[in-house]
């Protein structure tokens, strides 16, 4: 089965630096490296919405450099350092992404992720067609 790479000009340190590709064709899906909040200057902000836009615009990159919509995400898996606390926060930025059908949705929550600061990684896989 042949794989292809996905590597937007806005995440090329993602397989550069972190050897692995933001998305990644497999088969009919494609399937994404788990996305957190920093901005686009590597800064992570304090303002949970914010790093939530932020990992959903690196989710749009991909998409973008696939042909592909955020209609065309059947899964998506989020991990929250303090999930209950901007759950609702989440939610409402989620539905500004998400199209119908809605995808499959599992919200884990974590101790901490790599990058101190962060609260949200988002990993999604989108189907081809």
């Amino acid at each position: 089965m042949k794989r292809q790479s996905i590597v937007p000009q806005e995440l090329e340190s993602y397989y550069t630096d972190w050897k692995m590709s933001p998305g990644l064709i497999s088969g009919e899906h494609v399937f994404f490296t788990g996305f957190t909040g920093a901005g686009s200057d590597g800064r992570l902000s304090d303002d949970p919405e914010i790093q939530m836009r932020n990992a959903f615009e690196k989710i749009g990159y991909v998409l973008r450099d696939a042909n592909l919509s955020f209609g065309s995400i059947v899964e998506m898996t989020t991990y929250h350092v303090g999930l209950r606390d901007h759950l609702d926060v989440f939610k409402s930025v989620r539905a500004e992404y998400v199209k119908e059908p809605y995808p499959a949705w599992t919200a884990i929550e974590v101790a901490g992720f790599v990058r101190e600061g962060a609260i949200i990684e988002i990993r999604v896989i989108a189907a081809i067609g």
